[in-house]
């Protein structure tokens, strides 16, 4: 489906042709370059709705200027054979015309404060692009659930939010981070990494990890989480740290060194020219932690 008219007519047949009584819709929103890690967010749509929609989509809203939209990887043929293998009958895929007819839309979604912090401070706009073509998305597919990784954790927080805040009538519905062997979360720009920078990139997981192993100890920090996780990135040269954070989770907002209490530690660095981001949960009032 490449059109808006082709997808919201195909959709409203299906949800009258469905054996459920009022079928459920699922929407994936990706931007392609399709991994294990998205095929988990499609199998968790699978298990929660009865019509799975995966849009495709190279958002240029969330790219600023010297940012990757020109490298970052299209493989449409390849994705739309693995979204076929996986059982998903219904794709949107559509052209930047197509989003976009007037080239820059007049009317954007803005992320607030949060959207200017972590992500948002490296890549200016970078949410307010994101948050806008996610509220097209919804307003053109109808979801009653719209299912997103927790690797993008900021990106998560702002869409709920958003939902929130605009009384949207769907649920988002988050799936936990998929990682490999190593640990490394999965992510399109790996493929990016040669073979030393890909064992360099190991850092990431290993810096949350050791925040994780402190936590568990019982009694911990804010600030002690930080310092195991910053020692396990200064052990990687290759890795050149951006920041390394514990936020609240209801606000998405920085706490201080001594904060106790429900938290969650964001990392993002380069490894050599690829930006890679990761996140965990902690709890550091009982030191229950949490690899999502």
């Amino acid at each position: 489906m490449g059109s808006i008219a082709d997808v919201r007519a195909r959709l409203a047949a299906a949800r009258q042709e469905g054996a459920a009584a009022v079928p459920r819709v699922a929407l994936v929103p990706t931007m392609g370059a399709l991994h294990d890690g998205h095929l988990a967010l499609v199998e968790r749509a699978r298990e929660i709705a009865d019509i799975v929609v995966v849009s495709i989509f190279v958002n240029p809203l969330q790219f600023g200027a010297g940012e990757d939209l020109d490298r970052y990887p299209r493989t449409l043929d390849a994705d739309l054979t693995r979204l076929a293998e996986a059982g998903v009958p219904f794709v949107f895929a559509p052209t930047a015309r197509e989003m976009y007819p007037e080239g820059s839309p007049g009317t954007r979604v803005t992320a607030g404060a949060v959207g200017s912090l972590y992500e948002g401070a490296a890549r200016p706009g970078h949410f307010d692009g994101m948050l806008t073509v996610v509220a097209k998305l919804f307003n053109i597919v109808g979801p009653d659930v719209a299912v997103f990784g927790q690797k993008d954790a900021q990106q998560v927080f702002l869409v709920q939010r958003m939902v929130a805040d605009l009384d949207l009538p769907l649920r988002i519905d988050v799936a936990p981070i998929v990682r490999e062997e190593s640990g490394l979360a999965l992510s399109s720009r790996n493929r990016y990494l040669d073979e030393a920078q890909r064992a360099a990139a190991h850092a990431l997981s290993a810096a949350l990890a050791a925040a994780a192993s402190v936590a568990r100890g019982g009694d911990a920090t804010a600030g002690q989480a930080l310092a195991a996780a910053r020692d396990a990135i200064e052990a990687a040269p290759m890795v050149k740290l951006d920041y390394l954070v514990v936020v609240h989770p209801h606000t998405f907002l920085p706490v201080g060194d001594d904060y106790r209490g429900p938290a969650r530690m964001l990392v993002a660095a380069l490894v050599g020219t690829t930006r890679l981001i990761d996140n965990t949960a902690l709890d550091l009032d009982t030191g229950r932690t949490s690899t999502r």
